[in-house]
């Protein structure tokens, strides 16, 4: 237990914007051999990749370690920190927390590493390991997904029940031991698919939105179960001190798939992003901003984009009786300040940059291309070689100046949507008011692995949460 503060704690997102500048990334990334069988010999597990971030480094730019997950397939996906700004809240204040451990969960296994980041950041190392059976006891929950630092715990959201069907929900874990305290839950009204979840932290007001259950997600896309619209297409609302469902904001059937939610950072606003995979109508992708006036909340979309015409021998198989690519909108993310929204579009291979300071009316100011399944579009680094994946985790510093992209979704998917196979890489960007562009030299490949996620050292724009403005 700390006696000090964290000095990566910060009371609200406008004095975390004035933070030195990251110098260690960590990325998950999953080996797609041990998932597929076709590993030989000794089937090895997914990795935990330290990236030097330091400009003033001789290894910048590059992996300086790796620790190997000791059981393969578990499929590390997302990951979050044990603790983060949110202990500074003061209607739940663990001020003696410290941001040391990431809590990273396997998947596919249900299983959960807890890996200490200090006293060497360099060299992280596993210090728990909550097994599937524990965990499914102890919460009635499987398939683990996101995690976030909270006031009163850690949650974690997972996809399926103990049963491996649904519902899925949240719980949470224990911020000494890390112990699974439960299903969070005490009322969960309407809600059965999940997948992510953030808050209004100072309104008490949980959100929750849908993928869909394991069987629907594990082997693929289910091409008969999206055009008859059965994948997740609602966010829920919840009292986050009672832990009961409050209200459900259905897109309707057309939008499949509604994925990541980012609430804005400044806890006098009410409203935040969520971004939907694709149409079933047209295969487009959209954002949809949720925002409480008057009439209570409601949502609406106010970002569409279309999908590309494309010729059939360029498509993979599940995409060929339409003739178009889909840009797939994978991940979002909302840079502190709440001006930025970054959309990935991970398979028209863009990463489009939106101004939104008028959330309603969101401008697109910048679009970057890498990857894509039928243009692969190349990295600056290396203008003649096609990229394979395309634009998919995106975090963004705290000061909103650099930007870090990976291209693995999740492994299944990959197959489906890049049969020829993707190879993992890592890039980065600068971004300004005025320009967005990608560093050249910085092109961080994991031969054999496939980069997922990405976690920066003392935090990020898609981590921490702030009680003051």
């Amino acid at each position: 237990m700390k006696w000090t503060i964290d000095p990566t704690f910060y009371p609200s997102a406008r004095i975390a914007m004035e933070s030195p500048p990251e110098k260690l990334a960590y990325v998950v990334a999953l080996n797609p051999l041990a998932l597929s069988g076709q590993e030989n010999g000794r089937a090895r597990g997914d990795v935990l990749a330290v990236i030097d971030l330091d400009p003033e480094s001789k290894t910048y730019g590059q992996v300086v370690n790796r620790l190997e997950m000791p059981h393969p397939g578990d499929e590390l996906h997302h990951f979050g920190w044990n603790a983060c700004s949110s202990s500074l809240c003061p209607q739940s204040p663990h001020p003696h927390l410290e941001r040391r451990y990431l809590v990273v969960p396997g998947l596919r296994s249900s299983r959960i590493y807890i890996i200490d980041t200090k006293p060497d950041p360099f060299s992280p190392k596993i210090v728990k390991i909550i097994e599937p059976e524990v965990l499914k006891k102890r919460t009635g929950y499987s398939r683990p997904h996101t995690v976030h630092c909270g006031p009163e715990g850690i949650y974690v959201s997972a996809l399926g029940s103990d049963q491996g069907e649904g519902p899925g929900g949240i719980f949470l874990l224990d911020h000494f031991s890390f112990d699974p305290l439960g299903m969070w839950e005490i009322d969960r009204g309407s809600q059965y698919y999940a997948y992510d979840f953030w808050w209004h932290i100072n309104q008490d007001i949980l959100l929750s939105s849908e993928w869909g259950t394991p069987p629907m997600v594990e082997n693929g896309v289910v091409g008969s179960l999206l055009m008859e619209g059965k994948y997740g297409h609602r966010l829920h609302l919840w009292d986050l001190k009672k832990r009961r469902h409050l209200q459900e904001l259905d897109l309707g059937e057309d939008y499949q798939m509604a994925l990541e939610v980012r609430p804005a950072h400044d806890p006098r606003k009410s409203y935040g992003f969520l971004g939907v995979v694709v149409s079933r109508k047209d295969l487009s992708s959209s954002v949809w901003l949720w925002f409480k006036d008057k009439q209570g909340w409601q949502i609406k979309k106010v970002i569409e984009i279309p999908a590309l015409d494309a010729s059939k021998e360029l498509l993979p198989p599940l995409l060929q009786p339409f003739g178009k690519v889909p840009p797939l909108v994978t991940d979002i993310d909302l840079s502190l300040d709440d001006r930025y929204l970054y959309v990935s579009c991970w398979g028209t291979g863009e990463l489009r940059k939106y101004l939104v300071d008028d959330p309603g009316n969101p401008k697109l100011v910048g679009c970057l291309k890498i990857g894509g399944i039928v243009s692969g579009f190349p990295h600056p680094k290396n203008p003649r070689k096609a990229l394979s994946g395309g634009p998919q985790m995106v975090e963004v510093s705290r000061d909103g100046k650099r930007i870090y992209l990976t291209n693995s979704l999740y492994w299944a998917w990959d197959e489906q949507f890049y049969p020829g196979g993707i190879e993992g890489w890592m890039v980065k960007i600068h971004s300004t008011p005025t320009s967005f562009e990608f560093e050249k030299d910085f092109f961080v490949e994991f031969p054999g692995l496939r980069a997922h996620q990405v976690r920066l050292q003392g935090g990020d724009s898609s981590t921490d949460s702030f009680c003051f403005p």
